[in-house]
């Protein structure tokens, strides 16, 4: 599979990676048998670039995803997860519910500063079994996460001291890159604006049906020569399923309006003859700014199809067809 490279570093990530979040149990339980022969599938079909988080599942993706690549060759993949909450061992009956099934028992604390993201990397080596981490994310510091007021004081506490947490990190060789991992573009430009990042982890508004980070973040990206690795592509289920009923757009319920643009992509597909889901995981590739588009799912089955769907043969003018039906958000 081709690679791109990310920022001005020397990493290379292959242009579809693996999202840890479903084989953490998010919204359905993923047993670890599943989990391991997905992770296999995935290596099997040339994905070698792997992310995870201490959120997902609360430690149970780092755990798999860890036990899974102990014995690949250093150096064979890359490895990404994230920094910014750190898990706290509670009673059975006290784990949060964040839409994760079976989670491990933990419960989560926000710390963006100097001591929380140097503790959340060591106990990230600890859960992984690995004594390397490639890419460090700062995760979810935004509003949509936390609102805005608490939104303001986690910038203030990583701006003052989490970014030299984890620039010494990256002086140190003990990471080679670092940047966010968000779901809204406002925090990106306002971090972008301030420091220098490798990386932004981007979920769902850089898609085939939400263009909010086009306007100002792409030209920002490149111009800094921070690359965008992309989530989210299908925006919660709905560019794979269609406007069917009980279709989900940004985590939750897809809108009038949404199951309507949707309807017009699909449309513009079928007549191109070549499936919706297919145009959704080519598109971002087409940025250059874009080094990798993630694919979370706890099937190998779901894996396998989609690796078909990134070789579909998609003429470059269809996806020109599919802007007026685009959506933009103020996040």
């Amino acid at each position: 599979m081709r690679t791109r490279r990310v920022g001005d570093t020397a990493l290379e990530v292959t242009e579809i990676g693996f999202g840890g979040t479903a084989i953490g149990g998010l919204y359905r339980a993923c047993p670890r048998e599943a989990a391991m022969e997905t992770l296999e599938r995935a290596w099997d079909t040339g994905l070698r670039y792997f992310d995870t988080a201490p959120f997902y599942g609360f430690g149970l993706s780092e755990r798999r995803t860890g036990d899974f690549l102990r014995d690949k060759p250093h150096g064979s993949y890359v490895l990404s997860t994230k920094v910014g909450r750190l898990l706290r061992p509670v009673p059975d009956g006290q784990v949060p519910d964040h839409g994760y099934v079976d989670p491990l028992p933990f419960a989560v604390d926000y710390d963006y500063s100097y001591d929380g993201i140097m503790r959340s990397f060591e106990f990230s080596h600890a859960r992984l079994g690995l004594n390397h981490i490639d890419i460090l994310y700062v995760h979810d510091i935004g509003t949509y996460t936390h609102g805005a007021e608490a939104a303001r004081v986690h910038l203030r506490h990583f701006m003052d001291t989490g970014l030299r947490a984890l620039e010494e990190l990256k002086s140190s060789g003990a990471i080679l890159a670092y940047g966010l991992g968000v779901n809204e573009v406002r925090i990106c430009l306002d971090v972008l604006s301030r420091a220098p990042l490798d990386c932004i982890l981007l979920a769902g508004r850089y898609s085939l049906l939400d263009r909010s980070a086009e306007a100002e973040l792409l030209p920002l990206c490149r111009s800094r020569n921070t690359s965008l690795v992309i989530g989210g592509v299908f925006n919660s289920g709905i560019l794979a399923t269609g406007p069917v009923p009980g279709a989900n757009f940004d985590y939750g319920p897809a809108s009038g309006d949404i199951l309507s643009r949707v309807g017009a992509m699909e449309e513009i597909a079928r007549t191109g003859g070549y499936p919706l889901a297919a145009a959704a995981l080519q598109f971002p590739l087409h940025e250059p700014a874009v080094a990798t588009v993630l694919i979370g799912t706890a099937k190998p089955a779901s894996l396998s199809r989609n690796i078909d769907l990134f070789s579909a043969e998609i003429p470059d003018s269809e996806f020109d067809k599919y802007r007026e039906h685009t959506v933009v958000q103020e996040l």
